[in-house]
């Protein structure tokens, strides 16, 4: 037999040996991410179930800031929905729309990445003080065997990003929730009432309570706090001068 010959005829026994592996191959392919928020349930889930803020912490955004995106359907909610266009090859084209939403728990949605069709969802449940958020992402590759090959690498394709927009939106929101320090007050600036002294209580009215026009009251002079005399200094008798002896 011709090595020419012995080459087509291994090659076709590795193609059929591939193809038989791909029918044993799952034909659902299921991918998802969590992440903890620090943040309850009711902050999180509007930034799911509004498509308008998708944008904000979307993988794909990331990657293309010129990303071009648009809306139809209500603002948020079942009926939502967003599709983008990247000039990008790895963002490429694609849609979401949800269609059902159970508010501060669940959101199901169909997609679209690149033209395949799948299903994906969001669910929000309570973690500590916090949120566990996963995003979860379905497609049935059917029966087409290089497909089904195909599906064994959206777990490190899809995964990856949808880590990353997790990721992302977890710092805009945690960010979100941060306390902003008061600002410094600037020398000569005017006092705010609210930082106005308060008189402890029982004490006398000031100037501000009285009437308009009305002559501030003359001030009290301070009091001084009375001393006893010094004691008067102790009478020390005068020595006595010594009698002579009388002379006999």
């Amino acid at each position: 037999m011709r090595p020419m010959m012995r080459l087509v005829l291994g090659l076709g026994a590795l193609v059929g040996i591939l193809i038989g592996v791909a029918f044993a191959l799952p034909s659902h392919v299921t991918v998802y991410r969590s992440v903890v928020i620090n943040a309850p349930e009711a902050v999180v889930f509007p930034y799911l179930n509004n498509l308008h803020r998708f944008v904000d912490w979307s993988p794909w955004a990331a990657r293309d800031p010129q990303l071009r995106v648009t809306y139809a359907g209500p603002e948020e909610g079942k009926g939502a929905r967003t599709e983008w266009t990247s000039d990008k090859r790895s963002v490429g084209t694609g849609s979401m729309e949800i269609t059902g939403s159970d508010p501060n728990r669940h959101l199901d949605l169909v997609v679209n990445f690149n033209g395949m069709d799948g299903t994906s969802y969001y669910d929000v449940a309570p973690s500590g003080s916090g949120s566990k958020v996963t995003w979860g992402f379905g497609v049935d590759m059917g029966g087409n065997p290089f497909r089904r090959w195909k599906g064994l690498m959206l777990d490190g394709i899809v995964g990856t990003e949808y880590r990353d927009g997790l990721a992302r939106l977890k710092e805009r929101i945690e960010a979100a929730r941060q306390p902003t320090a008061p600002a410094a007050p600037v020398a000569g600036a005017p006092v705010p009432p609210s930082a106005a002294v308060v008189p402890p209580a029982g004490a006398s009215s000031t100037a501000a309570e009285q009437p308009a026009g009305a002559a501030a009251p003359a001030e009290s002079p301070p009091l001084t706090a009375s001393t006893p005399p010094p004691p008067a200094p102790a009478v020390v008798p005068k020595p006595q001068p010594a009698k002579k002896p009388k002379q006999h």
